[in-house]
């Protein structure tokens, strides 16, 4: 089952999710993650999108299986963005991550979003791997940054809706 993130009831069910997500959070902040990056999951998003027409997303089967962030605006006003997709290591590689990113296509569409675009880690070629299976392709963007004492690039993926 999809449905909205309760940011009231479903703060414990998302922070369990991330600690048992934590191999993605290591990678990407070189630490496990804490009760911040909850408030992340349910407030963030890219810059000039309008946090109310944003989609948080629970991934529910045996308990909470995943959590996604969809904007739209974003990197121009006809687009839609997915700013997080992470799973539980326990959904992973059972078709869950195709079935909730089919759900998060069909939110955009329904927005008459023509493309819907995402970035990858360098340092996560697994995830890469996934999103180029799911039909997303390079679009020649990266940008480097530090964060955490750690050195990331990170591509930018597009997919025509």
């Amino acid at each position: 089952m999809i449905r909205p993130l309760a940011p009231d009831t479903d703060r414990s069910a998302i922070l369990g999710l991330l600690t048992e997500a934590s191999d993605y959070y290591r990678l990407w902040l070189g630490r496990a993650p804490v009760e911040a990056d909850v408030t992340e999951v349910l407030t963030a998003g890219p810059p000039g999108c309008d946090p109310a027409v944003s989609h948080r997303l629970g991934l529910w089967g045996q308990g909470l299986e995943g959590v996604a962030e969809l904007s739209f605006g974003f990197p121009t006003a006809q687009d839609a963005y997915l700013g997080l997709m992470v799973l539980a290591p326990r959904a992973r590689g059972a078709g869950q991550g195709a079935a909730f990113l089919g759900h998060i296509e069909s939110l955009a569409r329904a927005r008459a979003c023509p493309r819907l675009y995402l970035g990858v880690l360098e340092a996560n070629p697994r995830g890469r791997a996934f999103w180029e299976r799911m039909g997303f392709l390079p679009t020649g963007i990266s940008r480097s940054y530090d964060e955490n004492g750690l050195s990331h690039t990170v591509h930018r993926l597009v997919k025509a809706l």
